[in-house]
């Protein structure tokens, strides 16, 4: 089965729609709003980490066992200073879990400038197209006019051609060659801007593949790194306290279960908006045409709508055991 991309699945049949864009910029803005919520999740867990590190070192150095000796007070002397160094242990994991947050927090940056020059030529691009085509449409209706002009000045011209002394019919002769000019200038300019219009078309095309293809790398890389940094995340909890690994391997097989393409590709069966560009627009000569056709309408453009949030599925995923070297890192 061949892959789901976003270049081949967020077309509008309207030119001047920008309704499957906006709908890819809606699902990056939502991917950038769990980036900065994960974010803030492990800065509150380092919060509390320091806290209850702060606490414990405290109690450390509270009087336990000052009147006892031999033995018994050796062992109470020991109990202190591993209670102090489980202390300190917290105290590292909270600037460890700062210093992953902070990593995610650049990650998130990065996408950010990276995403907002391609948005900005896709503004360009947008609006470019969209006053083209107006301007394109409003040339053909004056087009169109001027050619009326043009056949009522001519027949006005053959029906006062008994009727009329020559001065009236020289008028009206001249009338029918401004008619006439006005009619071919409007049929060239007309002519042209359904060119001009043809070109930007293409380009927009081309701006929207290579969109496309950049937003969907992106989508890709932050679903790997969310991935890795919940993973990582997971693994110096475990590491600070393997009692507590039970409860953390839920998440770890969560995590096992994410898979980028199957993301990428239920996003897209639950989004798309379509799966052809629109059609170039023709030259219409007004004398191949029904002459009483109504003029073309110009389509609405659509905004962006609400995205409902991503669902995770399955795939496969090596991770690391506790007992092996490198517990920490994931491994492919």
């Amino acid at each position: 089965m061949r892959d789901l991309h976003f270049k081949d699945n967020f077309w509008n049949g309207e030119i001047t729609s920008t309704a499957g864009y906006d709908t890819i910029i809606q699902h990056l803005n939502d991917g950038k709003r769990t980036c900065k919520e994960i974010e803030d999740f492990i800065k509150a867990r380092a919060a509390i980490e320091e806290k209850y590190a702060k606490e414990l070192l405290g109690l450390s150095k509270k009087v336990c066992g000052h009147n006892e000796m031999n033995t018994l007070k050796r062992s109470l002397d020991v109990f202190k200073l591993q209670t102090e160094q489980v202390s300190l242990s917290h105290l590292h994991l909270a600037q460890t879990m700062r210093d992953e947050a902070k990593k995610l927090e650049e990650f998130r940056e990065k996408q950010k400038e990276a995403r907002k020059k391609v948005e900005q030529q896709m503004d360009v691009a947008h609006k470019q197209k969209t006053t083209n085509y107006k301007k394109t449409m409003e040339s053909k209706k004056t087009y169109e006019q001027k050619c009326r002009d043009k056949e009522e000045a001519e027949q006005a011209m053959n029906r006062s051609a008994t009727t009329s002394n020559t001065k009236q019919q020289e008028k009206l002769y001249s009338k029918a060659q401004q008619a006439k000019q006005s009619a071919e200038e409007a049929d060239r300019l007309y002519n042209q801007n359904v060119c001009a219009l043809g070109k930007i078309r293409e380009e927009w095309l081309n701006e929207h593949v290579k969109a496309c293809e950049m937003f969907e790398k992106q989508e890709a890389e932050r679903i790997n790194t969310l991935r890795n940094v919940v993973w990582t995340h997971l693994n110096h909890l475990s590491q600070q306290c393997v009692t507590s690994d039970e409860l953390y391997e839920e998440v770890r097989k969560s995590l096992e279960q994410c898979d980028i393409q199957e993301d990428i590709e239920h996003f897209i069966n639950l989004r798309r908006t379509g799966d052809k560009p629109p059609a170039p627009i023709p030259y219409e000569n007004f004398y191949t045409n029904q002459r009483t056709a109504p003029a073309r309408q110009l389509p609405s453009i659509s905004r962006r709508g609400p995205v409902p949030p991503p669902v995770n599925s399955g795939g496969d995923v090596t991770y690391s055991a506790i007992e092996e070297p490198g517990y920490s890192l994931i491994r492919y």
